[in-house]
């Protein structure tokens, strides 16, 4: 099973709030998920945005891989783990030298 961290829209017509969740990558946006570790509020200023860093964090350790939105929210949260060395689809230059040695 493919986990993914994400966001799901909560709140009414032109009033966006999101919940940072946990959920299976075949479930639909708003649909079933495993866990919420956070919320995100744009409409008020400055943006409340709200994180369980432990969570997020034992998500990431075990697999779980962050969308490209909340892997900014999760940077600008300060949680280890969701910038872009999480990416399993990048390879560091590093890497790339020993394949081509």
């Amino acid at each position: 099973m493919a986990v993914r961290i994400r966001l799901t829209r909560t709140g009414a017509a032109k009033q966006p709030h999101y919940r940072l969740v946990v959920a299976d990558s075949r479930s639909p946006r708003d649909g079933r998920f495993i866990e919420i570790i956070g919320h995100y509020n744009p409409r008020v200023d400055p943006p409340e945005l709200v994180v369980d860093a432990e969570k997020a964090a034992e998500w990431i350790k075990r697999g779980a891989r962050p969308s490209e939105t909340a892997r900014a929210l999760l940077a600008k949260a300060g949680v280890g783990g969701a910038g872009k060395a999480a990416q399993s689809d990048e390879v560091s230059e590093e890497e790339a030298e020993s394949v081509r040695d």
